[in-house]
């Protein structure tokens, strides 16, 4: 029976992670009185983050003339029309469009 070699025997660290290492050994983290509420907020503000990002479908009525405009231009662009409905709509809410009515 052979013995399991140990896997952080001669480990190489990038930059990152060595630098990491050094702050653990020098005393630079200390442990948290308050670990397991502080790592139920982040696993929480993870979990509405990915939340927000989930996509959702939704049912919209436009004029048959539009929707052939719209498919067509999306051929052009070479994309299916609902992804580039879902990118107009994404940067009119970020705010990177902006809709006039005539």
């Amino acid at each position: 029976m052979s013995i399991p070699k140990d896997p952080f025997t001669d480990l190489i660290l990038d930059e990152e992670e060595q630098a990491i290492e050094n702050a653990l050994e020098s005393g630079e983290y200390v442990s948290s009185s308050s670990f397991k509420e502080s790592k139920k907020a982040i696993e929480t503000a993870a979990k509405q983050y990915l939340d927000l990002n989930k996509t959702k479908p939704i049912t919209l009525r436009v004029k048959q003339a539009d929707l052939i405009r719209i498919k067509a231009k999306a051929v052009r662009n070479g994309m299916p029309y609902q992804t580039m409905l879902g990118a107009l709509l994404h940067d009119f809410a970020e705010g990177h469009k902006e809709l006039v009515i005539k």
